[in-house]
């Protein structure tokens, strides 16, 4: 199955409450169109973990092996698997190329077993650019960084505030 999926993430301060916002859409095997949104707020967080956070929840959303089209305006989860960053940062035992703990990585170890009964391309897309998925995974994002329920996020820490 072809899914292409659009995600964003949010954080009204960095940390600060954050949401992640995320779209997918599917043509079924008669031709039937699908599109589902999901959305999710938490207290403390940063954006970036809202990124991935956005990422994961899509792809745990699918019930088969898929084909995917991940799109998101995050470097950082794009350039992750693009640029082969997660290869090196597996290598060394989560460890950055300067030796340094790899943030997010409850995160990054989440979304690596998101991702492995599928094929997935990530995408980079310009974000606040037009784009209408994205700026509806914006509009969701900070719509769940705004509400009054808001979860919290255990795998937090100030380590991680980018």
């Amino acid at each position: 199955m072809k899914v292409t999926i659009y995600t964003d993430g949010s954080s009204r301060g960095n940390p600060g409450p954050g949401g992640y916002g995320a779209v997918l859409t599917c043509v079924g095997p008669r031709g039937e169109r699908f599109r589902r949104e999901m959305s999710g707020g938490f207290r403390r967080t940063t954006n970036n973990r809202m990124e991935l956070m956005a990422a994961i929840v899509a792809l745990e959303a699918l019930t088969r092996p898929s084909e995917v089209e991940l799109h998101s305006d995050s470097r950082y989860l794009v350039n992750a698997f693009n640029e082969r960053w997660i290869d090196g940062w597996l290598r060394r035992g989560w460890k950055t190329a300067a030796k340094k703990p790899v943030k997010n990585v409850d995160l990054w170890k989440r979304l690596l077993e998101a991702k492995s009964d599928h094929r997935v391309a990530f995408v980079w897309v310009r974000g606040h650019a037009g784009s209408k998925l994205n700026e509806r995974c914006d509009e969701l994002a900070t719509e769940a960084a705004d509400s009054a329920k808001l979860n919290e996020d255990k795998g937090f820490s100030e380590h991680d505030a980018d």
